[in-house]
């Protein structure tokens, strides 16, 4: 591959391919490939990318594979070079000063225009450079820290894994429990400004984690309430920064309307590479559930022990928030107003409703603390016994479950 070049693979699930670099220098979205160390890229689309040359061997069959001249990085890592000067202008003013926070960093945009390989891109040059932003995952339909429904946040203490992807040990995880922030608005803002609140504490306490600053990956839907929630993320992240990627139409609404509200929002416009293809349905489904088994079974690498448990349902407390879909007041009768509460807490006894569903076991310790509470992790129902008044699910450690207050969406998942 020559300089700044990008060798590009698109990898199916189940058909091994592996990467390793055998002279020179290249990177996949921007951490460093170790010579002579081969690198498992099964099931994923990366791209290698090169800035003064290298040569890299290819072993298995993906689906696609080239080389590409034309890349946005130039562009991507002048962005990085201008946040890395805004981050050390925040180190240097005085703790507890407006201007000892780094930059709050949101990208936005359509579907697969590259938003969560920018994230990374982004997220790793900084851990290059000495910092350790906090990386925010608001796309619920994909999920890149833990399982698909959620809004979390972890500290990047290391570039990312190629093969494993993001580790972490404690991310601080909100259950919103549908793969399109459509579902539940109200919800879905609710999450975010708990999320928002509790990393400004972190940032109050920790001066390094403030100047870091925070990353922020967001959903491709930016029409319509979709922008609206777009909107919403940006002012309760306090977000300076607003990087638009590919449509000129979005980046020309979010200047006028941030105008008055953000009057010290920038707001850039990004080409997005080459490399960030269309998924389809299917293959974004397939990929939901591929997170869902990682979670539970681990990767080839760290592979995961899953335990089944069989639970007394008097023992457990399982909850949704919400009571499904609402009717537009605009629906209603003249003058009525819609009661359904976005918010609502209702308990639900055991039923076959709840097999193969994925419930966030709730840090709470009363079911009022449920809304406001993070999650400790997952467990998927395998089998309801109504009769004998049991649940059987499957976790990913055996042990006790951390909690007895247990979270129901709308994810399901098929695996065994």
């Amino acid at each position: 591959i020559a300089q700044r070049q990008e060798l590009r693979l698109e990898c199916p699930i189940g058909k091994p391919v592996s990467i390793r670099l055998e002279e020179g220098t290249a990177e996949v979205f921007g951490t460093e490939l170790d010579r002579g160390r081969a690198v498992s890229v099964t099931g994923q689309k990366v791209a290698v990318f090169t800035w003064d040359g290298g040569r890299v061997s290819v072993q298995g069959e993906p689906s696609v594979m080239y080389v590409a001249d034309d890349t946005p990085m130039a562009s991507y890592l002048n962005v990085h070079q201008t946040l890395n000067q805004r981050r050390e202008e925040a180190r240097k003013a005085a703790p507890g000063s407006a201007g000892c926070r780094g930059p709050v960093v949101v990208v936005v945009g359509p579907t697969d225009s590259g938003k969560s390989t920018l994230c990374r891109l982004l997220g790793n040059w900084a851990v290059r450079s000495g910092w350790q932003p906090t990386f925010v995952d608001l796309d619920v339909g994909q999920g890149t820290i833990t399982v698909p429904g959620c809004l979390s946040a972890v500290p990047l203490e290391h570039p990312v894994d190629i093969e494993e992807g993001f580790i972490a040990d404690l991310p601080l995880v909100f259950f919103y429990g549908h793969n399109s922030p459509g579902e539940n608005p109200a919800l879905f803002k609710a999450l975010a400004d708990k999320l928002s609140s509790l990393l400004q504490r972190r940032a109050a306490a920790d001066p390094r984690a403030a100047a870091s600053g925070i990353i922020i990956n967001t959903f491709g839907w930016v029409d319509g309430p979709g922008y609206d929630l777009q909107k919403h993320i940006i002012q309760t992240f306090q977000c300076d920064v607003v990087l638009v990627m590919e449509q000129d139409r979005l980046h020309a609404t979010l200047q006028q309307d941030l105008k008055a509200t953000c009057p010290r929002t920038t707001i850039l416009k990004l080409a997005k590479s080459g490399g960030a293809v269309k998924r389809e349905g299917d293959e974004r489904r397939g990929a939901r559930e591929q997170r869902v088994r990682e979670y539970f079974y681990g990767t080839s690498r760290t592979p995961l022990q899953p335990a089944t448990q069989t639970i007394r349902a008097t023992d457990l407390a399982v909850y949704r928030i919400g009571a499904g879909p609402r009717a537009p007041n605009t629906a209603l009768p003249l003058g009525a107003v819609s009661l359904a509460d976005p918010l609502r807490l209702q308990n639900l006894p055991p039923s076959l409703e709840q097999l193969q569903g994925l419930l966030a076991v709730s840090h709470a310790t009363t079911p009022d603390q449920i809304l406001n509470s993070n999650v400790a992790g997952f467990v998927l129902v395998k089998d309801v016994d109504t009769a004998r008044g049991t649940v059987t699910v499957t976790a990913p450690a055996a042990g006790p479950l951390p909690g007895r207050y247990l979270i129901l969406g709308s994810l399901r998942s098929s695996i065994d």
